[in-house]
């Protein structure tokens, strides 16, 4: 069975359990996932009934890269305006319980596809049904494909972090940094990165999401480094705080807190747990140091084709946490005055527990 096929069984599944016939699936990361489709521009239509063959509508540009990243889906040429093919996209389906992707579809998009629907004559008419994250649910179980590709990701992350450490000097920029990065990753296969690179050295760093700026690194600030490459679609992230020289007696006190922290999850985190219960693990740790008010995100998140997916890792998570999901451990401490230290690996859940697949190493500090 291919990874297409296997994952349109489950999608299907899904369906069954949110009472709809068919799914139209307009969210690109959900359509690459259930399809392979790597192109900019198309809808799918799944139907929960395996006999109705699963459809994918793309315009003339895509055509020949559909058919052939897609051979399980039947093509449909968006020619022209849109009431001039949804009624071949939605023929097979006659009147039905179709779900649309609530939290994707514009509400603009919405309006249109249900004015043009309404057209259709009553007997090939299928009745719009708000849905919610169905195929983001089946995501959040990785297959053995996507765990390959997401180790490559982050053995790309792990090289290019590595490059950038032993050539980074003070007088660097965070710019620079970042580009350093950037160019390693790209060099040695990636697409790119996951997302902008955050580089933040001295207070800025106290700045969870801070974007790197022309400001010189100065010896003896702690750097806040977060980073992630992409591979083939899959994404990577990593988080390590260093410094270069020297360092004041705030920064081995601050990250041995945060490292206990990180540990503390990682060793402890399991299938079964919710969210918010593996939140605390490492949370407990940095408020009884004292510094719970200054850990202000959550503890970590799902990765796959984006780089935040389910499960959610927080104080206010329900999530329940399965064995096949990948996450990242990522708990901090934000000093306005200061800087920060935020430490980050990324890994597979599974019944034994937490397995990082980040290979970079951490520092060890003796306070």
């Amino acid at each position: 069975m291919t990874d297409s096929q296997s994952r349109l069984d489950r999608i299907r599944q899904r369906l069954e359990q949110a009472n709809v016939d068919a799914l139209l699936v307009t969210n690109p990361h959900n359509r690459r996932y259930a399809s392979g489709f790597t192109g900019s521009n198309g809808w799918l239509l799944i139907a929960a009934q395996d006999s109705i063959a699963p459809k994918l509508a793309t315009d003339f540009r895509y055509l020949e890269q559909a058919a052939q990243e897609s051979p399980e889906f039947e093509i449909v040429n968006m020619k022209g305006e849109m009431d001039k093919w949804w009624g071949e996209l939605a023929k097979p389906l006659g009147r039905c319980r179709l779900g649309f992707e609530s939290h994707d579809m514009t509400v603009a998009a919405h309006k249109r596809l249900r004015d043009i629907n309404a057209k259709l004559p009553a007997s090939q008419r299928p009745a719009l049904v708000q849905t919610d994250q169905i195929i983001e649910q089946v995501r959040a179980l990785k297959d053995e494909t996507e765990l390959s590709l997401l180790q490559q990701a982050v053995k790309l992350t792990d090289d290019a972090f590595a490059h950038a450490q032993q050539t980074m000097q003070p007088g660097w920029t965070e710019q620079r940094v970042s580009w350093e990065i950037e160019q390693s990753a790209r060099s040695s296969g990636a697409e790119g990165m996951a997302f902008e690179s955050i580089v933040a050295a001295g207070t800025w760093g106290a700045r969870p999401h801070a974007r790197p700026r022309e400001e010189a690194i100065c010896e003896g600030q702690p750097i806040v480094i977060d980073m992630g490459a992409r591979y083939r679609g899959y994404c990577a992230d990593m988080t390590r705080t260093i410094v270069l020289g020297d360092h004041d007696d705030t920064f081995p006190r601050i990250y041995d807190i945060v490292l206990a922290a990180h540990e503390t999850a990682a060793q402890m985190v399991e299938p079964g747990m919710s969210g918010k219960d593996a939140d605390q693990l490492a949370r407990q740790v940095i408020i009884d140091a004292g510094y719970g008010e200054q850990f202000g995100h959550g503890l970590g998140h799902g990765v796959g084709l984006q780089i935040h997916e389910k499960p959610y890792l927080g104080l206010t998570s329900k999530d329940p946490l399965e064995a096949g999901m990948v996450i990242t451990i990522e708990p901090g401490i934000y000093l306005p005055e200061w800087g920060g230290v935020r430490i980050e690996d990324m890994g597979l859940l599974d019944e034994d527990g937490f397995h990082s697949f980040t290979g970079t190493p951490k520092l060890r500090m003796l306070t």
